[in-house]
């Protein structure tokens, strides 16, 4: 079902270790409107759409969306990279330090841990499509956030393609919405 290809969907390579972005990008991958939250939602999702359009739709986002978990996972463990408990604290990261070392663990920005209330599954196709839609209009806007709160290219580059990712699968759950409106499921 899955070919894995060791290498990421958009390379990162960042050179300059940046501990508040760090902190603000985390949320792209453990916070309520981050790429496992998406995953798991539309992996979650596939198994009650009424036709293998709609699970192959899902399967095919909810996969990709786990590949952009490797990307924010990258990015998060580059900008981390070789920080001290010293610089940990100063930008008050010093209760993930105390938890996780310099380990990645699913939060948002705030520290708020990962949980499953976080994708939402009705079994409706329309509802749990217009779900979808709504949270990648979210991760987008999410993603215009932290674009807006660097100015390293290094950092710009992949969050631009992940905000564009964003938008397409918007769009490819609009067009199955709007034709399981038309019908009448």
């Amino acid at each position: 079902m899955w070919k894995y290809e060791k290498k990421l969907q958009y390379p990162v390579n960042i050179k300059n270790k940046d501990l508040k972005m760090a902190k603000y990008l985390v949320t792209q991958y453990g916070g309520s409107n981050g790429e496992l939250a998406a995953a798991l939602r539309y992996l979650n999702q596939r198994y009650t759409m009424p036709d293998e359009k709609g699970k192959a739709l899902l399967t095919d986002i909810g996969t990709e969306e786990l590949s952009h978990v490797e990307i924010i996972s990258a990015m998060v463990y580059q900008l981390m990279k070789d920080a001290t408990p010293e610089e940990l604290r100063a930008v008050d990261m010093g209760g993930h330090f105390a938890e996780h070392g310099n380990a990645l663990y699913p939060t948002d920005a705030n520290g708020v841990p990962f949980t499953v209330k976080y994708f939402a599954t009705t079994g409706d196709p329309i509802a749990d499509l217009q779900e979808d839609m709504a949270a990648e209009e979210k991760a987008r806007a999410v993603y215009e956030n932290l674009i807006n709160l660097t100015n390293d290219p290094d950092v710009i580059a992949p969050l631009s393609f992940l905000r564009q990712r964003e938008i397409i699968h918007f769009q490819r759950f609009k067009e199955l919405h709007d034709e399981y409106k038309a019908r009448g499921l």
